[in-house]
């Protein structure tokens, strides 16, 4: 991926950081897009040696922001090749007749509309290029829906869907979309979930275990790559055999 410019969403921490240090160590330059301007700044500063890297604070719940940050991406790099929409988050986990409207709003805004937003800041100047690589960070989730976590699961069902629909939109320009679904993966965003619901996804894995944020960020990093060339609108699954469909 040498000379390639990614922007990777939510890379701050958690999947999002290994996926930039993934990508970093391929020769990539990133730009983290984090709501959180310290810690993406923080995160940035960690992996400077590594390759060319910078932040950016974004929140991608809010399309003015996003069209700022693109703006400035695009000005500073004259071009981004790899969109990474990982930033999202867990909402509580409550039935769905109990879930609050603002946390459901939340979750959908950042969860499933900012991977919208992003995409359609940066895929017209992909366009102008003839080549991109856009890969979301969905879940298995997505998939199964996921009881007590009816506002995550229905987000990241759209994330699926808006992969497929994008995909095929973009089929034979040059740029391909793709989404991974892991099952859960232990990071920071355990922090916002029960034990219970915590040991209830560990106990849906057959391989017994949760996976990696290295596994997960190896796959992105394929799928980011130009050694993709004939995968998109896909679903790639990372489940420990979860979901294998």
């Amino acid at each position: 991926m040498s000379g390639r410019q990614a922007v990777v969403t939510g890379a701050a921490r958690g999947i999002g950081f290994g996926i930039a240090k993934r990508l970093l160590s391929a020769g990539a330059a990133v730009t983290i897009w984090d709501v959180d301007a310290d810690a993406g700044e923080r995160a940035a500063s960690q992996l400077r040696g590594t390759g060319e890297i910078e932040a950016v604070a974004v929140d991608v719940s809010d399309a003015a922001s996003i069209e700022s940050a693109a703006r400035e991406t695009l000005r500073l790099h004259g071009r981004v090749d790899v969109l990474v929409n990982n930033a999202g988050i867990a909402g509580p986990n409550m039935k769905t007749w109990e879930y609050p409207r603002d946390a459901w709003q939340q979750v959908l805004d950042i969860d499933l509309t900012g991977v919208f937003l992003c995409c359609r800041a940066l895929v017209p100047s992909m366009l102008e290029r003839k080549y991109g690589r856009i890969v979301n960070i969905a879940s298995i989730a997505g998939k199964e829906g996921n009881p007590n976590a009816s506002a995550y699961s229905a987000a990241k069902a759209g994330v699926i869907a808006l992969t497929k629909s994008l995909g095929k939109e973009l089929a034979g320009t040059g740029i391909l979309v793709n989404c991974v679904t892991p099952a859960a993966v232990e990071t920071d965003i355990f922090a916002q979930m029960t034990r219970e619901h915590i040991q209830f996804m560990l106990s849906k894995i057959p391989m017994g275990r949760f996976g990696t944020v290295d596994e997960v960020a190896a796959l992105v990093a394929w799928l980011a790559s130009e050694n993709c060339s004939f995968s998109t609108g896909a679903v790639f699954d990372i489940s420990g055999g979860r979901a294998t469909y």
